[in-house]
């Protein structure tokens, strides 16, 4: 069984692995059905399924792959301030970033500077040659994220049964060598 203990700090969070401790941050984050407007879930209902779905999908995706989502953590307040990173998607067989935040911390950069990290991440400590992003059409916000990050539009999927748009960033060395 693999252990994740992999902490990134940028200059304003502190990117951690989830613990149960972030059960109650979470389910509070979830409530706000501006949080899970595009999640696609709608929204998680009791603290049991947030337990479950750490303890479950995010514990057990370091356990299987290594790797997972970060639980945020905002320097300046040392609060949980939401989630960020990868994940792998076996249905697509590609690793997905994403991230969500509390409401109160939206438009301040913090999604871009934990996606920026945990791409960094990705590639360079993990090796990998390409990361998706998915999110709803509508979801304009997620969207913009992606493009400031350099991701490209690749095509439509249905992801949990919901028609979604996947980006893709590429290694810059992986692009480098297919040019050639």
């Amino acid at each position: 069984m693999k252990t994740f203990t992999t902490q990134i700090e940028t200059e304003r969070l502190i990117l951690r692995p989830h613990t149960m401790d972030d059960v109650e941050p979470s389910y509070q984050m979830n409530l706000d059905k501006e949080v899970s407007r595009y999640t696609g879930d709608g929204g998680v209902q009791t603290r049991e399924e947030i337990r479950r779905r750490i303890k479950e999908n995010v514990l057990g995706d370091y356990a299987k792959y290594g790797f997972g989502r970060f639980a945020v953590i905002l320097k300046s307040e040392n609060k949980f301030i939401g989630f960020s990173g990868l994940k792998y998607l076996p249905d697509l067989d590609e690793v997905d970033l994403g991230y969500r935040l509390i409401r109160q911390y939206w438009g301040k950069g913090y999604a871009t500077e934990s996606a920026l990290a945990s791409l960094d991440f990705g590639f360079n400590q993990l090796g990998m040659d390409k990361i998706i992003a998915l999110a709803l059409p509508e979801n304009k916000a997620s969207i913009h994220i992606m493009d400031k990050l350099g991701f490209e539009f690749d095509k439509k999927v249905v992801e949990d049964g919901l028609e979604a748009v996947q980006y893709v960033l590429w290694n810059e060395k992986v692009k480098t060598r297919n040019k050639k």
